[in-house]
């Protein structure tokens, strides 16, 4: 009784310290409620009013706004029950005529506020993946994913649900990390309902589970996989029986997958698609300059909306079916890893690797996806001085690679702060954790260690002393963000003034891209060479 008794009594201590970390990220979010709103804040106040203006039956039908429904149901149901909260503070809100680009201040703190209540599915999430580690592991993870600047940046700032969304992953993650495979994969698949470009993710745990909980023997393993397959019909059915009863499921996918919309979204994502894009235009220039009649494609890259394919000039074209090919062909090192080894310890990495895919050769990937994997390679940063390395580098890239989405004058000093305070803190809890004095005093008791490290290790990352340390390639590819970032602001409008507009942006994708191409051939080295 006494030992259950102390450990109710540490999990309590766990979850009061972990609404502090949660309560000083609330506290920022309350700050930027005035910031900019992108064209994603009226896309989800649109679709507060189409759940509650229309029947159900006519939900992804309606037209009445260009940013029409195109999430899967459970996102629809969860904007539904959002709008009755909208419609009782605000009734213009779910006015689906009336409301069309409505930017009153109700509009604004009921969004702003709603994106930060939802976070407490991300605080359970991590608070459930860290509740049994050890004090120092657990506060770093707390730190690199509930102070993230991409989630500030992306949710808070620009608009979205990232962290609702990701909070349902971590929750996933954690069933399957404490063997309860059955939990793990009913998350999984409600957060596929939510947000089907998650999905990508899915071969991991299809190979995971049938190895891990089904392959168990003729009998009990086809129970059990007629058991997680009835609980995956059962939530899909949940989601989308409605609209197969109305006769409307093909309207529903169509609306759901636009492959229309173009390979890259309207900031090219940093990923494999912008050197295949760049190669393109720079051979359709030289051969223009040596007299050669190339034609210049009239439908474009980056089409926001439905519309035609994107177009090359050069190099072959490319469709929605060879870059899902593309992806499940560099998963695969991780599906033979999963289906040889399936320790519930690496899903983490698995899934991690999944979305780095995705992100670098999927169809129309919007920049904002690299949270997919970024936040979840927090979880295992603080493993090894290798995965400190790694993830320092890739989170200061990807938060920089979303710089595009504040492109207005008075959010500059507050994303440049927010990537430096980042790299700050990651610096000195990464050198706390792996100092010289730790590694070598490896028989001093955990207290003593913890009482020598804290302070050490802070004072070790300002002077020099500390064992984290990048290497010069990594710092000189770092400091090559500071030019990029001098160019755009300074040297670009100085010399060139307002010739040649996208020069900024496409250097941007371009050195991004470089960062998250070696995260990527970082990751799949780990995955093929580890044991």
């Amino acid at each position: 009784m006494e030992v259950q008794k102390n450990h109710v009594q540490g999990k309590d201590c766990v979850l009061w310290q972990i609404l502090w970390f949660y309560g000083i990220a609330t506290c920022v979010k309350l700050l930027l409620i005035p910031s900019y709103q992108s064209t994603d804040f009226e896309v989800h106040r649109h679709w507060l009013a189409v759940t509650h203006s229309l029947p159900l039956s006519q939900w992804y039908l309606d037209e009445t706004s260009p940013w029409t429904l195109d999430y899967p149901p459970f996102f629809a149901f969860f904007e539904y029950v959002l709008s009755f909260f909208a419609h009782f503070i605000d009734p213009q809100i779910t006015d689906i005529e009336a409301g069309l680009n409505y930017k009153s201040d109700t509009v604004i703190y009921f969004q702003r506020t709603s994106v930060i209540v939802s976070d407490l599915c991300l605080l359970y999430g991590v608070y459930r993946l860290t509740r049994n580690l050890e004090f120092r592991k657990r506060i770093s993870i707390w730190i690199l994913v509930l102070w993230s600047p991409g989630l500030l940046i992306v949710d808070h700032m620009h608009f979205q649900y990232n962290g609702f969304l990701l909070g349902l992953l971590m929750l996933s993650i954690s069933y399957l990390q404490e063997r309860r495979d059955l939990m793990g994969g009913f998350f999984f698949a409600v957060l596929l309902c939510f947000k089907h470009l998650f999905a990508v993710a899915a071969p991991v745990y299809f190979v995971y589970l049938l190895k891990h909980y089904c392959w168990k023997g003729l009998t009990r393993g086809f129970l059990r996989l007629l058991s997680i397959g009835t609980m995956v019909v059962a939530v899909f059915a949940a989601a989308y029986g409605p609209f197969l009863y109305n006769g409307q499921i093909q309207q529903v996918i169509s609306r759901m997958f636009p492959f229309g919309r173009g390979l890259c979204h309207a900031y090219w994502a940093p990923n494999f698609w912008v050197f295949y894009i760049t190669l393109d235009k720079g051979l359709a220039l030289l051969l223009r300059k040596l007299g050669f009649n190339i034609q210049t494609p009239a439908a474009s890259f980056t089409g926001g909306l439905v519309g035609d394919s994107s177009p090359f000039a050069i190099v072959p074209q490319v469709t929605p079916l060879l870059t899902f090919t593309m992806v499940l062909l560099v998963l695969f090192p991780a599906l033979i890893k999963a289906w040889k080894n399936p320790q519930p310890t690496l899903v983490a990495r698995w899934l991690s690797y999944a979305y780095t895919c995705g992100f670098m050769f999927g169809w129309h990937v919007h920049e904002k996806a690299s949270l997919h994997f970024v936040i979840l390679l927090a979880m295992v940063a603080v493993n090894s001085l290798e995965d400190a390395r790694h993830f320092f580098l890739l989170s200061i890239v990807s938060c920089y690679s979303l710089f595009p989405l504040l492109y207005e004058v008075q959010e500059y000093p507050i994303k440049v702060l927010l990537l430096i305070l980042h790299s700050l803190l990651m610096w000195c809890i990464f050198s706390v954790r792996f100092t010289k004095k730790t590694a070598s005093n490896p028989n001093a008791s955990a207290k003593k260690q913890g009482e020598q490290v804290q302070l050490q290790g802070v004072f070790d990352a300002i002077d020099g002393k500390g064992r984290f340390r990048i290497g010069w390639v990594e710092k000189f590819y770092l400091f090559g963000i500071l030019v990029v970032e001098l160019w755009g602001q300074l040297l670009h409008p100085y010399f060139l003034g307002d010739m040649y507009p996208f020069i900024p942006l496409l250097l941007i994708s371009i050195y991004c891209a470089l960062g998250i191409m070696y995260s990527w051939v970082w990751q799949l080295n780990w995955i093929v060479t580890s044991s």
